[in-house]
C-alpha cells in the first residue's frame, strides 16, 4: 500500500472529491453572469438563480430581498457545505480545513476586542462574527484587559493559541495593541499554513504555496503603507511582516525601511505586484485541474523567484482588512 498511495486513494477521499467536483460543476457559469449583468433589480436576481444550483438558498425569503439577506444565506450555504466536508475528512485533509478556519478565529477575535473598546455590547457583535470561525470561550473574549489575560482565560485552549506566544504581554488592550496582535496573529497563522503544505508537497504545495506566498507579500505591503503616520516603529514594523513570501528578504527590509509612499512604490517597482500575482494564479489554476488521483506526497514545492512585471502604482493604497470590523484598523 505504501508504495502505491494512490491505488487507496478512493477508500478515504473517494466520496469527499466527488462531492468537491459536484460543487464545483454548480458554480455560475460565465453565462449564467452575463445574465445576471441584465438584472435591475434583486428579484430579478433570486428569479434567475433559480434555474441554477443557488435556486433553493433564497426559497423562504419574503419580499422585498435586501442585500444583507442574501449575504446571510449565501453564507450559511457555505458554512453548511464546508462543515459536511469537514466532519467526512481524514488527516491531513482535516487539518487543511482546520487551517482555513483559523483566519476567522483571529478575525473574529480582533472584531469582538475592537468592538469591546468601542463600548459595543457582546450580544450585538457576535452576530457580526463569522461562523467558521466560532469558539466556545469567543462571547468571554470582552473580560481580557491586556494580551496575557486574553491568552490565559481565553486562547490557551483554541487552535489560537500557537499563533499568540508573541502577542503575550500586560499592555493594555489599546487599538495599536490590537492592531499588532491581529498582525502578528497573521504572520504566525500564514507561515505555519505555509510550512503545512510545504512539508505535504505535491498539488497542494503547487496550489497553495503561491497562494499564500501572496497574501504574505500583501499583508507586508499593507502594513507598511497603514503604519506610516502611527507610533508604530519600523523595528516593530518589521516584526509584523510574515516570512513565507517572494519578498522576504531583501524586499521585506526595503518594506522595514520605507520612509514614505514612494519608497513602497519602488519596493513594488522592483518586486511588480503583477509578478506576485502570477504565483498566485498558477496556484488557483493548479487548484482548478486537480486530478482524480491522488498526488505523490512527496514531491516538493515549486519556488519562483520574481520575475520582470509590469510597474505597479502604489500610491495613496490605504487598504482595510477582508472582513469589516468595528473601528478602522491601524495597520
Amino acid at each position: 500500500m505504501s508504495f502505491f498511495p494512490e491505488l487507496y486513494f478512493n477508500v478515504d477521499n473517494g466520496y469527499l472529491e466527488g462531492l468537491v467536483r459536484g460543487l464545483k460543476a454548480g458554480v455560475l457559469s460565465q453565462a449564467d453572469y452575463l445574465n445576471l449583468v441584465q438584472c435591475e433589480t434583486l428579484e430579478d436576481l433570486k428569479l434567475h438563480l433559480q434555474s441554477t444550483d443557488y435556486g433553493n438558498f433564497l426559497a423562504n425569503e419574503a419580499s422585498p430581498l435586501t442585500v444583507s439577506v442574501i449575504d446571510d444565506r449565501l453564507k450559511e450555504k457555505m458554512v453548511v457545505e464546508f462543515r459536511h466536508m469537514r466532519n467526512h475528512a481524514y488527516e491531513p485533509l482535516a487539518s487543511f480545513l482546520d487551517f482555513i478556519t483559523y483566519s476567522y478565529m483571529i478575525d473574529n477575535v480582533i472584531l469582538l476586542i475592537t468592538g469591546t473598546l468601542h463600548q459595543r455590547s457582546i450580544a450585538e457583535l457576535v452576530p457580526k462574527c463569522h461562523p467558521l470561525g466560532s469558539f466556545e470561550q469567543m462571547e468571554a473574549v470582552n473580560i481580557a484587559q491586556t494580551p496575557a489575560e486574553l491568552y490565559n482565560a481565553i486562547l490557551v485552549d483554541t487552535p489560537l493559541a500557537a499563533f499568540f506566544q508573541d502577542c503575550i504581554s500586560e499592555q493594555d488592550l489599546d487599538e495599536m495593541n490590537i492592531e499588532i496582535i491581529r498582525n502578528t496573529l497573521y504572520k504566525a497563522y500564514l507561515e505555519s499554513f505555509y510550512k503545512f503544505c510545504t512539508l505535504l508537497g505535491g498539488t497542494t504545495a503547487d496550489a497553495m504555496c503561491p497562494i499564500l506566498e501572496f497574501e504574505a507579500d500583501r499583508r507586508a505591503f499593507i502594513i507598511t503603507i497603514n503604519s506610516f503616520g502611527t507610533e508604530l516603529s519600523k523595528e516593530d514594523r518589521a516584526k509584523l511582516f510574515p516570512h513565507c513570501g517572494r519578498l522576504y528578504p531583501e524586499g521585506l527590509a526595503q518594506l522595514a525601511r520605507a520612509d514614505d509612499y514612494e519608497q513602497v512604490k519602488n519596493v513594488a517597482d522592483y518586486y511588480p505586484v503583477s509578478a506576485l500575482a502570477t504565483g498566485l494564479r498558477a496556484g488557483i489554476l493548479a487548484f482548478a485541474s486537480l486530478p482524480h488521483t491522488q498526488q505523490c506526497p512527496h514531491a516538493h514545492a515549486s519556488h519562483h523567484s520574481p520575475g520582470p512585471g509590469v510597474q505597479t502604482a502604489f500610491r495613496g493604497c490605504r487598504q482595510q482588512p477582508w472582513r469589516q470590523d468595528p473601528g478602522r484598523p491601524i495597520l
